[in-house]
């Protein structure tokens, strides 16, 4: 089977190219700017908001199965518009497509949200990738959407820079003890991902860790994982800050982890020994 990785050169586009080259997959790697550091995959710029090249990229791959990955952010051509046109392409292809959400489609006014919830985001990045969603189930009935929440790795995530420039000083900002996700892994994300990508299921499926916590309490188990003082974290309440974006958001994967064999670990488990501990000998 030849898989086609969509958003390699991001921080979970270049875990999912790790663990396809650890497992001896063929696969095939895109990226917009400069490709990554993967070395054992085939690499091809695309640029999601071109139709023809999507078709082209497709045409010299041929996978079997699209992993996109890709992180547009708020730009609605990128995120919404460019996964339609990948949804579009990969149906009349009869290509299999996991494509990676978000739980920012939700408000937070229902707190607890199952893979049955229907979107209702509010931030413009939400309502792109709620848009994305809709379109690739009407568009490509086969695919699977895998709505994840804050993706955590071992020091490369952006969540965890950022907890770092707060903790030495080098950047402004708060982090927020009313606003509650379910972080995870970027290992056990991608693990799943390709379980997802190997199997015949279709629909939505949730993809989170088991803890839901605060972005200050993430941001203090880091802290301590990394030797840093917890205390020099500035914590705040969102809803007293004029940010936009939703407050407590928990996706319930209850219906996912009944149909998936990988386990994901909550933040309170993988973040719990200093990462020199774990790569001591």
């Amino acid at each position: 089977m030849t898989a086609l990785i969509i958003g390699a050169s991001g921080f979970l586009g270049t875990e999912l190219v790790r663990q396809a080259i650890s497992a001896g997959r063929l696969a095939a790697a895109t990226f917009r700017s400069r490709p990554g550091k993967g070395t054992g995959v085939r690499w091809h710029r695309l640029d999601l908001r071109d139709a023809d090249q999507i078709e082209a990229v497709l045409g010299a791959v041929r996978p079997n199965v699209v992993i996109n990955a890709s992180s547009g952010d708020a730009d609605w051509a990128v995120t919404a518009d460019g996964s339609i046109h990948l949804a579009a392409a990969t149906a009349r292809q009869r290509i299999r497509l996991v494509h990676v959400s978000t739980d920012a489609v939700f408000s937070g006014a229902d707190v607890h949200y199952a893979e049955t919830a229907l979107p209702d985001p509010i931030t413009p990045y939400g309502a792109a990738k709620a848009a994305a969603e809709t379109a690739i189930r009407l568009l490509h009935s086969s695919a699977v959407v895998a709505r994840t929440s804050l993706i955590i790795g071992d020091g490369a995530s952006a969540h965890e820079r950022i907890i770092h420039e707060l903790a030495a000083g080098a950047r402004t900002g708060t982090l927020f003890t009313d606003d509650v996700r379910c972080p995870i892994h970027v290992s056990d994300l991608a693990a799943s991902l390709w379980e997802l990508a190997d199997s015949h299921t279709t629909g939505v499926f949730h993809l989170a860790g088991p803890d839901a916590i605060s972005r200050y309490a993430l941001g203090v188990l880091v802290a301590r994982r990394d030797g840093l003082d917890p205390a020099l974290l500035p914590a705040g309440l969102r809803a007293e800050s004029g940010v936009p974006g939703a407050l407590d958001v928990r996706l319930d994967c209850h219906t996912s982890r009944q149909q998936l064999a990988t386990r994901i670990r909550g933040a309170r488990e993988f973040l719990s020994e200093r990462r020199d501990e774990r790569t001591a000998p």
